[in-house]
């Protein structure tokens, strides 16, 4: 499949991704950056020792390449279902130098369990599927559509794969759609992971929330810090300073 490139953090990071198929987005970039540490909860400018992160569905790396950017004394897993983006992933962890700080695992996140991995895990990140089963028009390119729509991942199986992977006091982080928080924390709660955080993002100012930054701790007691918003884009289409802080080296 066909691949073209981008480059992030003035050219330092390089990432391929397949020219049809699935393409990361924004909501990745959040993530990433506020699995770093840079932002609102736990980035309070505490130092935190070097962890291991274990990224759900990991596509062709990115989150695993920006935390590795980022914090290079992290180690992290990054476990994709689809053959070709697990390639992908693994290609471009080669091609950034990041081998000793990343590992890509070709598996089925259901499948996934503490002897699978090479140390225990202190943060579970995902970007999972956002749409249910028959909900909006499923694209016809079957990598897209295995990446948006639960059709070998639902969210029971990712959260199940983070509590499962997780000791107590272990943390997991999503980006999800705002208008599905209600599921995602009752899902979360069942596996004994309490939400503990919570950012919405809006496109721009006057919109609407569409995703949101959930965090939560395996075995810990009830009680949601809400962050101010995130806000992506300026009135005149342009980053906002928050956004544009996400892309800096």
């Amino acid at each position: 499949m066909e691949t073209t490139e981008d480059a992030f953090f003035e050219r330092r990071i390089r990432v391929r991704q397949h020219r049809e198929g699935y393409r990361f987005s924004i909501d990745a970039v959040i993530l990433a950056h506020y699995a770093a540490g840079f932002g609102t909860f736990p980035g309070n400018g505490i130092s935190m020792p070097p962890r291991h992160i274990l990224d759900l569905g990991t596509g062709c790396g990115i989150i695993p390449l920006i935390i590795a950017f980022r914090r290079p004394a992290d180690r992290i897993t990054g476990v994709e279902i689809q053959d070709e983006l697990a390639r992908l992933a693994e290609e471009n962890v080669q091609r950034n130098g990041m081998a000793d700080r990343i590992t890509i695992l070709h598996k089925d996140l259901k499948h996934i369990r503490r002897e699978n991995l090479s140390a225990p895990v202190d943060l579970v990140v995902s970007n999972p599927p956002y749409r249910r089963p028959g909900s909006g028009r499923l694209n016809v390119q079957s990598q897209r559509a295995v990446a948006r729509h639960e059709i070998c991942v639902a969210l029971p199986d990712v959260i199940r794969a983070a509590a499962r992977t997780l000791d107590i006091s272990g943390r997991f982080a999503a980006v999800f759609p705002a208008e599905r928080l209600v599921g995602l924390f009752l899902e979360m709660q069942t596996a004994g992971i309490e939400p503990k955080f919570l950012r919405l993002v809006h496109s721009r100012r006057d919109t609407g929330a569409k995703l949101a930054l959930v965090e939560g701790m395996k075995g810990a007691r009830p009680g949601l810090s809400v962050s101010p918003a995130l806000v992506i884009y300026r009135e005149n289409g342009s980053y906002t300073e928050a956004a544009t802080e996400m892309f800096r080296g």
